[in-house]
């Protein structure tokens, strides 16, 4: 009985962790394209008209933004694989993370 809750328990943990690196980090990152184009003047319809609507410049920020937490969660994805591939752990003694052994 303890194997089959075990299973349980790492499954439900991998599903999560795909639905966020599969589902919600794609979807971030569509908004931010979105964003972009907002913050650039460019419209996702065609006009007729060929008038391109102005400029936004909140919108470069907002794309920006989301972009940076798109490649922070990326780059602490990588750091935790590489840290657990060397025998290590990850702990956050302030803003920045650290690589320590394994006790």
């Amino acid at each position: 009985m303890n194997q089959i809750l075990a299973a349980l328990d790492a499954a439900w943990r991998i599903l999560v962790v795909g639905i966020v690196l599969g589902a919600i980090l794609p979807t971030l990152f569509g908004f931010g394209i979105r964003a972009l184009a907002w913050g650039t003047g460019g419209d996702a319809e065609t006009h007729d008209e060929g008038v391109m609507p102005p400029p936004h410049p909140v919108g470069r920020w907002i794309a920006g933004a989301i972009f940076a937490l798109v490649i922070v969660v990326v780059l602490l994805g990588l750091g935790y694989i590489l840290a657990h591939g060397l025998g290590m752990t990850i702990t956050f003694n302030g803003l920045m993370p650290v690589f320590t052994p394994k006790a």
